[in-house]
């Protein structure tokens, strides 16, 4: 993060666990709290992770609104916004799940994009997927799948529909599903959820 001069939180040499950001490091707090109504969430609560220590920035330049907007206050502390969904599991350890830009808010539930990407990765035909929000005139939003599928392989919008309600909550299911070629990717091989956002509530998805 580039808020940051040194890491918020390291995996103890002594017990690592995988695929987590571990605990945080020395001198530095770490919470997890309901992105919308700052409340603390308990362990195993999807939410934004939130820190405070010596390592964090004391300002953006030129951006005084930006820099205030990025602090939460609570328990008499002033505590930094990462912007990064994740969870603190009952031993202390905290995991990332998204980032808070990508969450969909379908009728009120909290929809994960990286959550449901990993689920549909299971399905045998698709290659590639990038999950991400369409504008629903009774929901507000609902999910939608952009995907690539493997060679040689077919299937339809509606088996991808089915296969995901057995494999997850109704809330998540993608509501609609586009096949593309390929999918948009930086120099460095991501792909550019942002552009494939943008360009869905821009009208030409």
């Amino acid at each position: 993060m580039t808020e940051t001069i040194s890491q918020t939180h390291m995996n103890p040499a002594g017990n690592p666990r995988r695929q987590c950001l571990g605990i945080p490091t020395f001198d530095t707090e770490a919470r997890i709290v309901d992105p919308v109504s700052g409340a603390v969430l308990p362990p195993g609560e999807p939410g934004e992770i939130v820190v405070r220590g010596p390592q964090l920035l004391q300002g953006y330049w030129n951006k005084d609104a930006a820099y205030r907007e990025s602090w939460i206050e609570f328990e008499g502390k002033a505590w930094f916004r990462t912007g990064d969904l994740g969870r603190m599991d009952e031993d202390g350890y905290y995991t990332i799940a998204d980032r808070l830009k990508r969450m969909i808010n379908a009728a009120g539930y909290k929809v994960w994009p990286a959550e449901v990407e990993a689920a549909l990765y299971r399905h045998p035909a698709l290659q590639e997927c990038c999950v991400i929000a369409t504008p629903d005139a009774r929901k507000g939003e609902a999910v939608k799948l952009v995907a690539v599928l493997k060679p040689g392989a077919t299937t339809s919008a509606e088996e991808i529909t089915a296969w995901a309600h057995e494999h997850m909550a109704a809330y998540k299911v993608p509501r609609v599903v586009q096949f593309v070629a390929a999918l948009p990717r930086s120099g460095s091989g991501k792909i550019l959820w942002r552009d494939l956002q943008e360009k869905e509530f821009a009208g030409i998805g």
